[in-house]
């Protein structure tokens, strides 16, 4: 059995999360089962928070920081949700919203990083690509992660943003414009 004030971690694909508990023999099947419902969360949502801040952040530990104030309101704060997509658009928001405040932080402007920027893909072309779009400002690259790569429609951005639907319509098309010259620059460069 564990002691009183030991931690149980739950290691998962992207970051170690780290609860602190008063003993496991102490222990309700409530609070083992909030555990495994916490547990289950992460690991279906895991990801796309990870992916979504590293859109915005370009930074693994800044990621890591906003995924972990995500999973806390996510487990102090959250509303009853209705549906699963429900529950998926409203981490979504909170992500944004979290990302959008790292970003204006005191500390974050007044820091100059050392390290390179470190991109959350395995596929050398997946790499690439991300980093053509982690390039791209901030307005486009928002609207263009949540359309190809969380699968979103136009609608449904317009309302996790919300912007108006031409709005999201007209960044998709000028961050592709973007996107399509900075993949031909890079093609003449070869």
């Amino acid at each position: 059995m564990k002691n009183e004030g030991e931690k149980i971690k739950c290691d998962h694909s992207r970051i170690l999360i780290v609860f602190s508990v008063k003993g496991v023999e102490n222990m309700t099947a409530t609070s083992r089962s909030t555990s495994d419902a916490f547990s289950e969360k992460y690991s279906i949502y895991g990801d796309m928070i990870f992916k979504l801040s590293m859109v915005y952040l370009g930074n693994y530990a800044d990621c890591e920081e906003v995924m972990q104030e995500v999973f806390i309101k996510l487990l102090y704060k959250a509303p009853q949700f209705e549906s699963g997509e429900h529950e998926k658009s409203w981490l979504i928001r909170i992500t944004i919203n979290c990302c959008k405040d790292y970003v204006k932080n005191f500390w974050r402007k007044n820091i100059v990083s050392l390290e390179t920027l470190e991109i959350a893909s395995a596929l050398p072309d997946e790499m690439e690509l991300t980093e053509i779009i982690l390039k791209l400002p901030y307005r486009y690259k928002a609207v263009i992660h949540l359309h190809y790569f969380e699968g979103y429609s136009t609608k449904e951005i317009a309302q996790l943003l919300h912007i108006g639907i031409s709005v999201v319509k007209m960044r998709l098309k000028r961050g592709r414009e973007l996107l399509k010259l900075e993949m031909e620059e890079i093609d003449y460069e070869r």
